[in-house]
């Protein structure tokens, strides 16, 4: 992290919602959620299976503060919520993220979930036809820092669109957060 005269900047933490997001784009639209542990770079180069990939070079100018995402295997057939809940990270893990597509509606679409349960309004939403279908990163480390990317999947009517911000999802980012406790 970087400071600045108003604390702690999540400069790096943006920047590897960013590369999470761009990889997951990679593998194109319709992908399941998936988890990754920020690892501090010099952790995992300090490992000699993965110094054996870099050079000496590469080794003497990583940053001291450099992160590196390390996705994780699948996450179980359950509500995410559940999921999540059932995560602890060890110490060296300086935090996590996820990366999963969800649904946008409009405000004026709120009116017609308001009597469903959760089910009935995902099943629903996904069938609205004002949608939008979005990949969401969030990432939070133990201090309490958080960063999210917003990508807008583009359609006939819209561009595609990237939104980043600290509170796209804080909901989100509380669960993640909590998985970092000790």
């Amino acid at each position: 992290m970087t400071e600045d005269a108003g604390g702690p900047r999540p400069i790096l933490l943006e920047a590897v919602a960013a590369e999470i997001e761009a990889f997951a784009g990679q593998a194109g639209w319709d992908q399941p959620p998936t988890l990754y542990a920020l690892v501090p770079t010099r952790t995992l180069a300090a490992d000699p299976a993965a110094a054996a990939l870099l050079d000496a070079a590469e080794l003497a100018d990583i940053p001291a503060e450099a992160i590196t995402p390390v996705a994780q295997e699948p996450l179980p057939a359950r509500p995410l919520d559940e999921a999540l809940a059932r995560i602890g990270w060890p110490a060296e893990v300086v935090g996590c993220a996820l990366c999963q597509e969800i649904v946008l509606l409009p405000p004026s679409a709120e009116a017609e979930f308001a009597d469903l349960a959760v089910e009935g309004a995902a099943s629903r939403a996904a069938d609205h036809p004002d949608r939008r279908e979005a990949r969401l990163v969030v990432a939070v480390l133990r201090g309490g820092q958080a960063a999210g990317i917003l990508r807008l999947r583009g359609t006939g009517d819209a561009p595609e669109d990237l939104l980043t911000g600290a509170d796209l999802a804080p909901n989100l980012a509380a669960a993640l957060a909590a998985t970092l406790v000790d």
